[in-house]
């Protein structure tokens, strides 16, 4: 990946979340504690601020600084979750990022080791891992199939009750939403290709 493809790829996420920022309040507040897009944005903000510093480092570094970042910035879960799945993918990834399978599935796992929870639970794992696997088995026009995958994945947790995170203190009042942080992984996803098919 050159600089200036990962500069677009930090800014298009970046401006995803940013603009979604509401969208993912209003999901946060029907069923965990409502700062869902105001966390987001503000980590978000920080990043798209350093997008030249961040895209001039090679990928490792960069997706370990951006990593950082985000746990820094972005309160409650969200923030060390997405923080541990970057950071985890910079110790994996190569400089060219031709490995991006493997180095998602390690961050994964770092992510589901993190949270202590498995996809079905009704969190970001729900989209994280339908995408690890859509990666695994790999496919010439992944870029273009994975966003609805995504979505697809999203919208499956809206008839799932949480018993993980916040909402599981709902428990059956938790179905019928769609979980904040599956909305936010679908979004950064769909970024991401957009990014990098542009």
């Amino acid at each position: 990946m050159t600089p200036e493809q990962l500069h677009r790829v930090i800014v298009t996420v970046a401006d995803a979340v940013i603009d979604h920022a509401d969208e993912l309040t209003a999901l946060d507040q029907a069923i965990g504690d409502g700062d869902h897009g105001l966390n987001m944005k503000r980590g978000f903000d920080a990043v798209r601020a350093d997008a030249a510093l961040l895209a001039a480092k090679p990928l490792p570094e960069a997706l370990g600084a951006i990593g950082l970042q985000l746990v820094m910035k972005i309160g409650g879960a969200s923030g060390p979750l997405y923080g541990t799945l970057l950071m985890a993918m910079g110790k994996a990834i190569s400089p060219d990022g031709a490995n991006i399978a493997a180095a998602f599935a390690g961050g994964v796992a770092a992510v589901k080791a993190r949270g202590k929870s498995q996809p079905g639970q009704k969190t970001m794992l729900d989209v994280l891992v339908p995408i690890e696997a859509a990666l695994s088995a790999g496919a010439p026009d992944l870029p273009h199939r994975l966003p609805a995958i995504a979505q697809a994945a999203a919208e499956a947790t809206v008839p799932m009750e949480a018993t993980r995170g916040r909402a599981s203190f709902l428990g059956a009042r938790s179905i019928g939403h769609m979980d904040p942080g599956a909305c936010s992984s679908a979004l950064i996803t769909a970024a991401v290709c957009r990014a990098l098919g542009d």
